[in-house]
C-alpha cells in the first residue's frame, strides 16, 4: 500500500478562500487539546491567549508593535515566493538591517540632526537589500540554492551582532553588559499617539503591504512577479528574465526586512543587543501564507501572528505556561495552512500493490 497526491483538474475557489479560517480553527482546537494535556482548563487558557490581551489600550500598542516587523517581512517574502524564490533568511536581513541603521546614532552619536532618523531608515534598508544579494548572486552565478544560503546566513548575522555589543560597539558605561550606548532622542522613531508605545513601523509596514498590493494587481512588475513565478519558460517567451526577478525580488525582500529592523530597534528597544527578535523573520513565512501571498490578507494574519506573540507572554502570567508554547501555535498554525492548501490542489490516493484504482480519496 501507498499513498499518492494526484493533482486536481480545478481547484475550488471557495475552499481556497476558506483555507485560513479553516486552519486557524484547526489550531484553535488542538491548541486546546495541548491545554487539556498541560493539565490547564482549554477554554480559561485559550481566552487568556487570545482574547486577553485585547482588552487593554496598552495591549492593542504592544500589538501593533508586533506586527509590524511581520507584516513587513512577509510583504516581501509574498513577492519572492510569488516569483518562486525562496529566501528563508529573512531574519538574518532584520538583524543586518538593524545593524547597518545603528551606525549613525553608535558611531556619531554627537550628530543631533533631523536627518539622522531617515538617514538610518534608509540605511537599514540598504543594508537588508545588500545581505539579501548575497543569496540573489549565488543562485544566479553558480546556481546554489537560495534556501540553503539564505538560511545559513541567519546564523552569521546574528554572530556578527553578538560580537559587534560584546565588542567593539558595547556600551563603556553599560556596567558590562553586552549592549550599544542607547539612542539619542534624533534617532528614536516617535509614538503615534500618547496612549501608549506603538510607533511609525505599523505605518511603515501597513504603507508598505498597500504599495506591493498596487504593484502586483496594476503594474507590469506585479505581472512579471507572477509569470515568472508560474512559469519562468513562458516569462522568458513574453521577454521577462528569470536572473533579474531573483536579484528584484530577494533585494526587495531583504530591503523591507532590514527596514523592519531598524524600525524595531529604533522604535521599540533604542539600543542594539544580543537578541532583537523573537523570530520575526520565521514567523513571517507563517504571516505570508495564511495571507495567501496577498499583501491585503497580510495585513490581517501578521495582527494574528502578532497576537500570539502578545497572548503567550500574557499565558505565561495567568496560567503559568512556558513560552514555547507560543512557538508551538505559530507551528501548527503553519502546519495546517499548508496542509489546507495541499488538500485544495491535490486528492489523496491510496493505492494497495501494483493496482490504480483510488480506494480513499479527499
Amino acid at each position: 500500500m501507498r499513498i499518492e497526491l494526484e493533482r486536481r483538474a480545478g481547484a475550488s475557489g471557495l475552499f481556497a478562500i476558506v483555507s485560513p479560517l479553516l486552519a486557524l480553527a484547526l489550531t484553535l482546537i488542538f491548541g486546546a487539546i495541548m491545554f487539556w494535556m498541560l493539565g490547564k482548563n482549554p477554554g480559561h487558557a485559550l481566552y487568556s491567549f487570545f482574547i486577553e490581551p485585547l482588552l487593554e489600550v496598552w495591549s492593542l500598542h504592544e500589538l501593533a508593535i508586533k506586527a509590524a516587523p511581520l507584516i513587513l517581512i512577509a510583504v516581501g517574502l509574498a513577492v519572492c515566493y510569488r516569483s518562486n524564490n525562496w529566501n528563508i533568511g529573512a531574519e538574518g536581513q532584520f538583524t543586518i538591517g538593524a545593524i547597518t541603521g545603528s551606525i549613525l546614532p553608535i558611531l556619531v552619536p554627537q550628530w543631533h540632526s533631523v536627518l539622522v532618523l531617515p538617514l538610518m531608515l534608509i540605511m537599514g534598508a540598504i543594508g537588508g537589500a545588500v545581505f539579501a544579494a548575497i543569496p540573489a548572486l549565488l543562485k544566479t552565478r553558480f546556481n546554489t540554492n537560495e534556501i540553503l544560503v539564505s538560511l545559513m546566513l541567519v546564523y552569521i548575522a546574528q554572530l556578527f551582532l553578538d560580537w559587534l555589543v560584546r565588542g567593539l560597539w558595547r556600551d563603556p558605561k553599560g556596567f558590562n553588559f553586552p549592549q550599544s550606548i542607547s539612542f539619542s532622542t534624533e534617532a528614536v522613531l516617535p509614538e503615534i499617539l500618547s496612549s501608549g508605545r506603538a510607533h511609525w513601523g505599523i505605518v511603515f509596514a501597513l504603507v508598505a503591504a498597500v504599495a506591493i498590493w498596487f504593484m502586483m494587481r496594476f503594474m507590469l512588475k506585479g505581472f512579471e512577479v507572477s509569470v515568472l513565478g508560474r512559469s519562468e519558460r513562458a516569462g522568458r517567451f513574453a521577454g521577462f528574465s528569470g536572473r533579474r526577478m531573483v536579484w528584484f525580488s530577494m533585494m526587495l525582500s531583504g530591503a523591507l526586512a532590514g527596514l523592519a529592523g531598524i524600525s524595531e530597534v529604533s522604535g521599540s528597544i533604542g539600543h542594539l543587543q544580543p537578541s532583537i527578535s523573537p523570530g520575526y523573520g520565521f514567523t513571517a513565512i507563517i504571516v505570508a501564507f495564511l495571507g495567501r501571498l496577498n499583501p491585503l490578507g497580510i495585513i490581517a494574519s501578521g495582527f494574528v501572528l502578532a497576537l500570539t506573540y502578545l497572548g503567550g507572554e500574557a499565558a505565561q502570567l495567568s496560567i503559568g505556561v512556558s513560552d514555547k508554547v507560543t512557538r508551538v501555535f505559530q507551528g501548527l498554525l503553519l502546519f495546517f495552512v499548508l496542509s489546507c492548501d495541499t488538500l485544495i490542489l491535490y486528492r489523496v490516493r491510496v493505492i494497495f500493490g501494483a493496482g490504480r484504482a483510488p480506494a480513499a480519496r479527499s
